[in-house]
């Protein structure tokens, strides 16, 4: 790109890039990007002879909004074409509250393979930078108006680019700009567990989930390739460092699959697994994809699972089933990719 694209910029780093004779134009510029304006002609506060420049160096957002999709449960995805014809989607999720999360991508496909994932059949193409990160929330907000929360649980492993959700959450986060709160960011890894101690030592302190699926050594890596360099026992201690360090509950999420992790024995693996560590259970019934070999529990079959999971005295949420027509759920994101 000619242009230097802004949304992944802090002030000093928007003056410095175009060459700003005054060092305020900066924040003032990115005070306006957070505010969402989509053309340089809406900062009014800046003369016509600034904007102009900033016209010709300068483009507010890389990527565009291709196609946008609405589920009659609420739930609205943007399919993202990139500056390179790569393609990405984030989403819209609204709770019984009223409360607006964005689930945004961090990657374009997603290299962890996992068995029951629309998005781990892609494969990996590349990370995404900052500012294509920063730009999916810009433009969910500008859709859908101000969001609560922001959830790096899309298309691909943010522990696998870590650098760029530092620098986007970084951005988001600054009290001049847009000032999401650290405590409203969630970050999902399917357990890579360097990332998990990166992040419990070096920052930023925000909320872990991680994707464990199920406690059975033998079948999480098979339906989790992840598991093979990332073994459940160290997993587990990663989790409590996590926890312990940060102050912050852990949310373990599971993707139930019929017949194959949602038996008594799974149940069990779960709750030893939890036992002794300070987490929460997310439970997600499957959502279908046509071409991935798995079906959706049925109703007795999750509230036997839940069940057993609850007398344990463990704290288990189970998901509302949202997005699904659009493809918006989860493990169904990818199919931007495929247009």
């Amino acid at each position: 790109m000619s242009k230097i694209a802004l949304a992944g910029l802090l002030p000093d780093e928007i003056t410095e890039k175009l060459n700003l004779d005054q060092k305020f134009r900066g924040l003032q510029i990115f005070k306006w990007i957070g505010s969402g304006v989509t053309e340089f002609e809406q900062m009014t506060n800046l003369s016509k002879d600034v904007r102009q420049k900033l016209d010709e160096q300068a483009v507010l957002r890389s990527s565009k909004v291709s196609k946008t999709l609405k589920d009659p449960d609420g739930t609205i995805k943007l399919q993202i074409t990139l500056e390179d014809g790569g393609a990405v989607e984030t989403v819209l999720l609204t709770d019984k509250e009223g409360r607006k999360t964005a689930c945004v991508s961090c990657q374009v496909g997603c290299g962890m393979k996992c068995a029951f994932c629309q998005t781990g059949q892609l494969g990996f193409s590349r990370n995404l930078s900052p500012g294509e990160i920063v730009e999916q929330f810009l433009f969910l907000e500008a859709e859908c108006g101000h969001l609560d929360n922001i959830v790096f649980m899309g298309m691909g492993e943010p522990m696998l680019n870590l650098p760029s959700i530092r620098k986007a959450i970084a951005v988001l986060t600054d009290e001049r700009g847009r000032n999401l709160s650290a405590r409203r960011i969630t970050l999902s890894t399917s357990g890579i567990i360097s990332g998990i101690y990166d992040l419990a030592d070096n920052g930023p302190n925000i909320r872990l989930a991680v994707s464990l699926t199920t406690a059975d050594e033998a079948l999480r890596s098979e339906i989790m390739p992840v598991n093979n360099g990332n073994p459940l026992s160290e997993l587990r201690k990663a989790i409590d460092y996590y926890a312990k360090k940060s102050g912050r509950r852990v949310t373990l999420e599971a993707a139930l699959l019929k017949g194959k992790n949602t038996g008594k024995d799974s149940a069990e693996r779960m709750i030893a697994f939890a036992k002794g560590i300070d987490v929460n259970i997310n439970l997600i019934p499957w959502n279908p994809v046509t071409t991935l070999p798995f079906e959706e529990p049925d109703n007795s079959e999750v509230r036997s699972f839940v069940s057993q999971l609850e007398r344990s005295g463990l704290n288990v949420t189970l998901r509302t089933k949202r997005g699904r027509k659009i493809g918006g759920a989860c493990g169904q994101l990818g199919k931007a990719s495929e247009n």
